[in-house]
């Protein structure tokens, strides 16, 4: 009986243990307060949206001066000027991209100036991964680094191999 009442206990607590405390909630898990872990996600899914909206201006706005975006691609690693000029040409045609978050893990340093993310987004690549660096500025959490991957199941990771396998050999020469 003593055991019933101890689990019953134990479960009563853990069901009142705040949602900030437990920073686990369904597809989500996060350090840092309420209130930054709020800030990054606003952002984060500020910065989807300006893409899928083709809004040149406020989509590079939450990069810093100094930012680093690497795409999917082997060969696309580019400053913040490289990728704008990579981009300027989707965007004046509205011919963008529209990633919505499925799954997000936020951390964020203890003196909250720093935050790393991972997420998995519904694209039009099917699932990719986002990941970054952001740093606090005066005017709002910017992207340091920018890494967007796309995701390979392991059970056709073989099939892919093959299908990329001449072109990244050829990558491989010229990178040694």
């Amino acid at each position: 009986m003593k055991l019933s009442n101890a689990f019953i206990i134990l479960l009563v607590t853990a069901c009142n243990y705040s949602y900030a405390q437990s920073a686990t909630p369904p597809n989500i898990s996060m350090t840092g307060t309420v209130n930054q872990q709020k800030e990054v996600i606003s952002m984060l899914d500020s910065f989807n949206t300006a893409a899928a909206n083709a809004d040149y201006k406020t989509y590079f706005n939450f990069f810093t001066d100094y930012a680093v975006f690497t795409g999917t691609d082997a060969t696309e690693r580019w400053d913040k000027k490289e990728y704008m000029i990579w981009a300027k040409p989707y965007f004046d045609k509205k011919r963008t991209w529209n990633f919505t978050s499925l799954e997000r893990h936020i951390y964020i340093d203890p003196p909250g100036t720093h935050a790393w993310f991972d997420e998995l987004l519904n694209t039009q690549m099917k699932i990719c991964r986002g990941s970054g660096l952001l740093v606090k500025e005066a005017n709002g959490w910017k992207l340091m680094q920018y890494i967007l991957s796309t995701t390979v199941p392991n059970e056709v990771l073989d099939s892919v191999i093959k299908i990329k396998a001449p072109i990244e050999d050829e990558i491989i020469k010229k990178l040694k």
